[in-house]
């Protein structure tokens, strides 16, 4: 059954690149077509389209908000409970709007997120690999990294927070409920989005001796680490908290 899914998954992939003359891994319509398809069915994760930019210049967001603070990646049409693993549904989306964002909805059985300025994230992952703690994906914008973690459940973040001291304003939290912008999108703030650290696969039965008790979630027969929330934050937090006043801005 998987070696017949993935020859149709293929055809999908194989029709839609020969419709367009941009066949590169930049950014263009078949990239974001085979990132979707690929988080859908290998990491089941749920995608949907961003809502995207509009206007000749294409600065402004397609969304009726004329001042929306993430133009282009938030979802719109359709919601956010619309978000899908099914190959069918996710080709027919991008078919439809090829230069849509690739947008994973969080939480659930799908990564949750914690996201910093680019600058303090880059610091917090020196002092997390110097610590032994095997990290998971991370994904970068020219302004904001985000790190892959376990699911959380809100009541658990609440409690973990509340044990802060303080908690920067810079950071934030990508849970039940939440998205989080995938690449090659188009990032909000100029650029592209791109995996500073991509997802990969573990083979069957393999542990990290550094890490032990850090969960992995399965998906589609291979698993993926995902550091507890709990390893992270301290770090992320500390980092956060030199980061510039700028770097609270909600954008991706």
């Amino acid at each position: 059954m998987r070696e017949i899914l993935g020859r149709r998954l293929q055809r999908l992939r194989d029709r839609f690149q020969s419709l367009r003359p941009d066949r590169g891994r930049s950014g263009g319509a078949p990239a974001l077509l085979e990132a979707a398809l690929t988080c859908a069915t290998t990491w089941q994760w749920p995608v949907l389209p961003g809502v995207g930019r509009s206007g000749t210049d294409g600065t402004r967001c397609a969304c009726p908000d004329p001042d929306c603070v993430v133009p282009g990646a938030h979802p719109f049409d359709p919601g956010l409970l619309a978000a899908s693993t099914d190959p069918r549904m996710v080709s027919w989306w991008w078919t439809n709007r090829p230069t849509a964002p690739v947008l994973m909805a969080t939480g659930g059985t799908a990564p949750c997120a914690v996201s910093l300025p680019a600058g303090a994230a880059a610091r917090a992952l020196v002092r997390l690999d110097a610590q032994g703690l095997r990290l998971g994906p991370v994904v970068a914008t020219p302004t904001r990294w985000a790190l892959l973690v376990a699911p959380y459940s809100l009541e658990r973040l609440g409690e973990l927070l509340y044990a802060k001291d303080h908690v920067p304003s810079s950071l934030r939290f990508h849970g039940e409920g939440g998205y989080l912008l995938l690449p090659p999108s188009a990032a909000s703030s100029g650029g592209r989005v791109r995996w500073e650290r991509e997802p990969r696969a573990l083979p069957q039965g393999s542990a990290d001796p550094k890490s032990p008790g850090t969960p992995a979630s399965q998906a589609a027969g291979a698993k993926l680490w995902l550091p507890d929330v709990e390893a992270v934050v301290d770090a992320l937090v500390e980092a956060s908290s030199s980061a510039p006043g700028g770097g609270s801005r909600l954008a991706y």
